[in-house]
């Protein structure tokens, strides 16, 4: 199990904030997983990210977020999300990460089903 506090486990949680982002237009939950990701993002700062897997930690993200439960809530579209991250970790621990345009690409990316 992965330590909640690894840098692979914040990255796969500022991932999945970032795919409900993408798929929820709820502008209250939006409003707090703006905040969450900031601070996630925060986090990753300084960390040595070199040996992580992003590919796999997005297919993790992208599974932890499409949660049975928030389905009723996906009024976005209908997106399948892309088996690569739309973002490189560079972008993703970038000083002036824009969480609203991360969400964007995130959306963009998906196919439209």
């Amino acid at each position: 199990m992965t330590d909640p506090t690894s840098p692979a486990a914040t990255l796969r949680a500022l991932l999945a904030i970032l795919v409900k982002s993408a798929l929820i237009a709820d502008e209250a939950r939006l409003a707090g997983w703006r905040r969450e990701a900031a601070d996630l993002h925060r986090r990753l700062g300084g960390q040595d990210l070199s040996a992580l897997k992003l590919d796999g930690i997005w297919t993790l993200a992208v599974r932890e977020a499409e949660v049975p439960d928030l389905r009723p809530d996906e009024t976005q579209v209908s997106l399948t999300m892309p088996q690569s991250c739309p973002l490189s970790l560079d972008e993703l621990t970038e000083p002036g990460f824009d969480v609203d345009g991360a969400v964007d690409r995130v959306r963009k990316s998906a196919s439209t089903g």
